[in-house]
């Protein structure tokens, strides 16, 4: 069930961008006056068609599920010797070089348009995520040396306003691909302070993070974590060596050992590292402090031995619900796709350079894997991860590679300049080589998928 819901996920998404990719040069060569003759969902051999409109544009489904066309009107292509004089006006290649351009750039565009609407409509909704109020930051960090300190409310990331923890992570991220150190505004609580709170403003160096870092949690790296509840205890299972020892539901654990515990999940680290080992807590009930000596149980998982006492302990972090009025939303996906195509390019740059592993570029096993996964997540998940994918897509369609979009306007942009077009000889080396690049990219691609399946 899992890997139906997995392939039909990654069909809807691959499918809506790759319908809104090519309705964007539809919509635009029909703005131009150029003749559509074919819209193809799918390459290869075609499966099923119809033809609607004035012009009976035929709208097709082919046999392969990735990527799809507009076929118009092109002398390069067909046989336009017995056309009327009307009928060539509409032809490709006797348009101006700007209609061309506006044309071949329409793709790429779409899907930036249709990420800002997916972002403005999940900012408008707005999600439960997180607060970006911090655990205790340990003093070997990056950040208990910046300054950092448990219970501290990041509200800004380099003067950006920040509410939720993901936009935290994102601002963070564009900071360590940049090397540049990351200028924090915190909350922080005082009281000697009249309103309880003490701002300021600290410098986070992220230099220390290597590429291999910003593949996982690289917040933790740098000694940052979400705030959770205070140890109180909650449901005290029967028979357990919490229930044996004494403790009972809504019991505050504020030291084991004599060591402090910060917070529910320190409590749990510390059980699980004590398998079958005596535990001495400070415990606080009622408002009098008490002594409670516990024997955590030993159990194996996953080929190690844990500590287990038999009780829960509340670890969900500090939730909010940020939402923004619609044009607000707006501004916010649109800044959002700008941010998003702007660091794929920098990744892309360092991976040339050697900076950043081949390693990140994924292919259509992983985009599924990730399809899948968000898609039983939730919709706002969901749509999230086509929205991204849908930037992926447009930059990638944008660089100046034959073959892509983004080498027609590279073609058109030498045009501009030298006032003529390209030789044919030119354009057909280019266009073989672009597809050895491609053909390089999707091998890169396909393996990591394999090794990431295999490993």
């Amino acid at each position: 069930m899992a890997f139906l819901q997995t392939i039909l996920a990654f069909v809807v998404a691959l499918g809506s961008l790759v319908v809104i990719h090519e309705l964007g040069h539809y919509w635009v060569a029909r703005l131009c006056g150029v003749k559509v003759l074919r819209f193809s969902v799918g390459m290869g051999k075609i499966v099923f068609s119809r033809r609607f409109g004035p012009d009976q544009t035929e709208w097709a489904l082919s046999i392969l599920p990735l990527g799809g066309y507009v076929k118009m009107l092109d002398a390069r292509e067909q046989d336009v010797s017995g056309l009327s004089l009307q009928e060539l006006k509409r032809e490709f290649t006797s348009q101006s070089v700007w209609k061309r351009m506006a044309i071949v750039a329409a793709g790429p565009f779409a899907n930036f348009a249709l990420s800002i609407l997916l972002f403005a409509g999940i900012y408008t909704h707005g999600v439960p995520e997180p607060t970006t109020k911090v655990r205790v930051v340990s003093e070997q960090s990056a950040a208990y040396k910046a300054g950092l300190r448990g219970g501290d409310l990041i509200t800004a990331v380099n003067g950006e306003p920040v509410q939720i923890w993901s936009e935290l992570r994102w601002k963070v991220l564009q900071g360590a691909v940049d090397k540049a150190p990351v200028r924090l505004d915190i909350q922080r609580a005082d009281p000697a302070v009249a309103d309880g709170h003490l701002l300021d403003t600290l410098s986070l160096p992220v230099d220390g993070l290597s590429p291999k870092d910003l593949e996982g949690d690289y917040l933790s790296k740098l000694g940052i974590g979400l705030a959770r509840p205070k140890a109180v205890l909650g449901k005290v299972m029967p028979d357990g060596p919490a229930m044996k020892a004494g403790l009972r539901e809504g019991d505050l654990v504020t030291a084991i050992d004599g060591q402090p515990v910060a917070d529910g999940l320190a409590l749990v680290e510390r059980v699980r590292a004590s398998a079958g080992k005596s535990l001495n807590l400070s415990v606080l009930r009622g408002g009098s402090a008490i002594a409670v000596n516990v024997i955590s149980e030993a159990q194996e998982a996953n080929g190690m031995q844990i500590g287990l006492i038999r009780v829960e302990v509340p670890l969900a972090p500090e939730m909010i619900v940020a939402s923004s009025p619609p044009l607000q939303a707006l501004g916010k996906g649109a800044k959002r796709t700008w941010d998003s195509s702007i660091l794929t390019l920098k990744m892309l740059g360092k991976m040339v350079v050697g900076e950043v592993s081949w390693k990140n570029i994924t292919g259509p096993i992983t985009i599924a894997d990730y399809a899948g996964q968000t898609a039983r997540i939730g919709a706002i998940s969901y749509l999230s991860f086509i929205a991204l994918i849908g930037i992926s897509l447009g930059v990638m369609n944008l660089l100046p590679i034959p073959v892509l979009d983004g080498g027609h306007l590279l073609y058109y942009s030498l045009e501009v300049l030298t006032g003529r077009p390209i030789s044919e000889r030119v354009g057909a080396i280019a266009q073989r080589a672009g597809i050895g690049i491609l053909m390089t990219l999707m091998m890169v691609a396909v393996f990591n998928d394999i090794v990431r399946l295999i490993f």
